[in-house]
């Protein structure tokens, strides 16, 4: 449906905003945009507005790695973007201005295949060609970190046993605070919010809905606390794990399937579904190659370890905190798959895009995942081990059909090239932990 610009635009200068920011996510999952004067929407956003599609393949050091798309053997042409505009949402902390998503296209107006929109849009597609339509709870958590008097990161407190509070103690300038109000005004879906159990660690809790919203909530997320942190001069991180001495970080996705009639199908009686079963199987099945894509940098594998609260063997079982995927222990309506591994860095539409298309093929083809584990799952030696570097992770998704053929040869190329180049360069640099282990003795 095409939309009156001039209309569009008297409607938000009535409602106080001047400034449209016309934002997307890039295959890293950094937020992209460009702001458009509302007294110029007519014009501006009539036949776009324009990127450039070298940022599909942009580092985040600046770097352009070619992937053969795009890029630049191409000449880095355009990208045009096609306005969500049931997305858009005023931003309460930037008086003026509203947000809005935008769909990428390619010059001839079909849909960019690079774009991580794109791909999950397609996977879900192919659910509701079965009748189901995916949905998604996103929890994440992140921590809050200052510059010290020598230019390096620091928490913002120190203090720790600080597990699940909330006020000074725990917030003492209210930036938390601040954060969390104003997301309520954000009309993301924002209910709640507490200080994580490491100092300076945070988590916003948002409700579930359908696939394709969740992901667009957990971007628009993701990107107010840290712009709203960088506003209080200090540093939000999703990164899965900042500091040595402290745990890390987690983006736990609840899932679950309704019917066309809106009724969850994860569940029979007081049992889990056979639907649910196979879906279990098949994120079982491809969970090593999942792993590039749910903790997507050379520093998500810090947090990939025994005993740490995160997943490191690839199993299953019912409320159990150890696993890879909990089964919370609601049923009915309440029944749903909480898949733990991934960290804050993950690119909150490639997550969604991987869990659903490895749900997707156990269910098509009814792969039976393995017994349950009760008790500490670190203990469960039958269960294989996840990968433990990015440069493993990559070469899991690289023999994996199913998630190749999910995310794309476009995208998925993109995304190996630009992984690759960061191990590559992880892989030279010289770091501190070198020069203090063998600087002096050797």
């Amino acid at each position: 449906m095409s939309i009156d610009l001039t209309s569009k635009s008297n409607e938000l200068k009535a409602a106080g905003i001047d400034i449209l920011r016309v934002a997307y996510v890039d295959v890293l999952g950094i937020a992209r945009s460009k702001d458009l004067l509302v007294s110029e929407l007519a014009r501006s956003a009539a036949h776009g507005p324009a990127f450039c599609q070298g940022v599909w393949i942009t580092s985040t050091v600046g770097g352009v790695i070619e992937s053969g798309h795009a890029s630049l053997a191409d000449g880095l042409p355009d990208l045009l973007t096609d306005i969500d505009w049931p997305t858009l949402r005023p931003i309460p902390w930037e008086p003026g201005v509203a947000i809005v998503i935008a769909h990428a296209l390619d010059p001839d107006g079909t849909p960019n295949q690079v774009s991580p929109r794109t791909v999950l849009g397609n996977v879900l597609n192919e659910y509701k060609s079965l009748g189901l339509t995916p949905v998604a709870g996103p929890e994440l958590e992140f921590y809050i970190a200052k510059l010290d008097e020598h230019g390096h990161f620091k928490r913002a407190i120190e203090k720790t046993g600080r597990v699940y509070m909330t006020g000074a103690l725990v917030d003492p300038t209210g930036l938390f605070l601040s954060m969390l109000r104003n997301l309520g005004e954000f009309n993301i879906g924002t209910f709640a919010g507490n200080h994580e159990f490491s100092p300076s660690q945070y988590e916003i809790n948002l409700w579930h809905s359908e696939a394709m919203d969740a992901a667009d909530r957990t971007f628009l997320m993701k990107y107010a606390v840290k712009d709203i942190a960088a506003r209080g001069g200090a540093y939000a991180t999703f990164m899965g794990k900042p500091w040595n001495d402290e745990g890390g970080s987690g983006f736990h996705m609840h899932v679950s399937l309704v019917d066309k009639n809106g009724k969850n199908v994860m569940h029979a009686g007081s049992e889990l579904s056979e639907t649910t079963l196979h879906f279990i199987g098949g994120v079982i099945k491809h969970a090593p190659a999942m792993t590039a894509l749910t903790n997507p940098t050379v520093n998500s594998y810090r947090r990939i370890r025994p005993d740490s609260l995160a997943p490191y063997r690839i199993n299953w079982g019912f409320d159990n905190r150890s696993t890879y995927m909990r089964i919370p222990p609601e049923r009915g309506e309440g029944t749903r798959i909480e898949v733990r591994v991934a960290d804050g860095a993950a690119n909150a539409y490639l997550v969604m895009a991987a869990i659903f298309a490895a749900g997707l093929d156990g269910i098509k083809k009814k792969i039976t995942p393995p017994e349950p584990i009760a008790g500490w799952a670190y203990d469960d030696e039958t269960a294989a081990v996840l990968p433990g570097t990015l440069a493993k992770a990559l070469d899991e998704l690289e023999a994996n059909e199913v998630l190749k053929d999910a995310l794309g040869e476009l995208l998925f190329n993109s995304f190996i090239a630009l992984k690759r180049d960061e191990v590559n360069r992880y892989n030279q640099h010289v770091s501190d932990w070198e020069i203090t282990e063998y600087l002096e003795d050797f």
